[in-house]
């Protein structure tokens, strides 16, 4: 095979892994999604892990504060295995944002304060007024 050829394979072989990473997650639809809907933050961690375990009152605090407005949920990696395949998770804790619809539009991985995760929502687009998102 001359040189030429093979560069432009491996040119074209490697722009499709990168676009392939790259990928906008805002496209990936919630797994654990069922109908309707309030906006979402699930935090993947696990009840052993230090930053999960300072989140923890955060999230329980955001889920009393915000009823009706977006939903809080935990999911512990060591009592369901499966969800950091699932989910795509590298590491924990991961917060991952999802509107109404179930997309993805955000996701962060480690500790989160909740200062982060206000402003977070505020960048997008919730009213953590009236609900809208």
């Amino acid at each position: 095979m001359k040189r030429p050829l093979r560069i432009a394979i491996l040119v074209a072989v490697l722009s499709a892994a990168l676009a392939v990473v790259l990928w906008p997650r805002s496209e990936t639809a919630d797994p654990g999604f069922t109908d309707a809907r309030l906006p979402r933050l699930l935090d993947i961690g696990s009840t052993t892990c230090i930053p999960c375990k300072k989140m923890a009152p955060i999230l329980d605090a955001l889920a009393r504060e915000y009823v009706g407005i977006f939903e809080v949920e935990f999911i512990d990696t060591r009592v369901n295995k499966n969800i950091a395949e699932e989910y795509g998770i590298r590491l924990i804790p991961t917060q991952i944002f999802f509107n109404r619809q179930g997309l993805e539009l955000y996701r962060h991985e480690g500790f989160m304060g909740r200062d982060d995760i206000l402003a977070t929502w505020n960048e997008l687009g919730l009213d953590l007024t009236k609900g809208d998102g």
